[in-house]
């Protein structure tokens, strides 16, 4: 699909309540070409998700199996279940041109980063600060104290290792947060080593 670049990863994380899947389903909006990884995971689905398109949905002794079959970039144990990302999930949407969004956490996109296997730019959202992000989280009205107490903890951890990515996105105005999401992604495909403008000239 793309003529102008070689396709690559964009690694979007984020702690929870952040609004990362509302500007991610913004994002595929807003710009064309971009497909979204759909990761493995033993976990059971949810009323509202689907096989093959929210989650590839599969048993323990699958999911281990893929493990030692190496065919995981990434995977991670979350609150007693895992998740993981194909290979082939990734290689095959790059293939046809797709810059392919990885919607995973900070261990995943080490873990995407050590494997050396693909080009892949990162994005790390932030919320304004703690007081909002504990807003959020209880006017969400999904989770308990102890789990809404227990997020808070984990993204104080998360945002400690902000650094580790190419780009830190605050999302405190949401319409704000989009535009440069989106600018993130347009000046990433521009980028001189991606680019495939000069194959016109030769």
């Amino acid at each position: 699909m793309s003529s102008d670049h070689t396709p690559f990863l964009i690694v979007v994380s984020a702690p929870s309540g952040c609004g990362k899947t509302t500007l991610l389903k913004s994002l595929f909006s807003r710009v064309s070409g971009l497909g979204m990884s759909i990761s493995h995971t033993t976990r059971k689905p949810r009323s509202s998700e689907f096989s093959g398109v929210d989650y590839h949905f599969i048993d323990q002794s699958l999911f281990s199996q893929m493990i030692t079959d190496g065919q995981f970039v990434e995977h991670a144990s979350v609150h007693g279940n895992f998740y993981g990302t194909s290979f082939t999930s990734i290689q095959n949407q790059l293939d046809v041109g797709l810059d392919v969004v990885l919607d995973i956490d900070v261990q995943g996109m080490c873990e995407v980063k050590s494997s050396n296997k693909f080009d892949f730019v990162s994005i790390f959202i932030l919320p304004p600060d703690m007081f909002e992000l504990e807003s959020r989280l209880r006017n969400r009205k999904t989770d308990s104290d102890v789990v809404i107490r227990q997020r808070l903890v984990n993204a104080v951890s998360e945002i400690k290792q902000a650094p580790l990515y190419n780009y830190m996105l605050l999302n405190q105005n949401f319409e704000v947060a989009l535009e440069k999401l989106v600018a993130f992604v347009s000046a990433e495909r521009m980028r001189t080593s991606r680019s495939l403008l000069l194959d016109r000239f030769s």
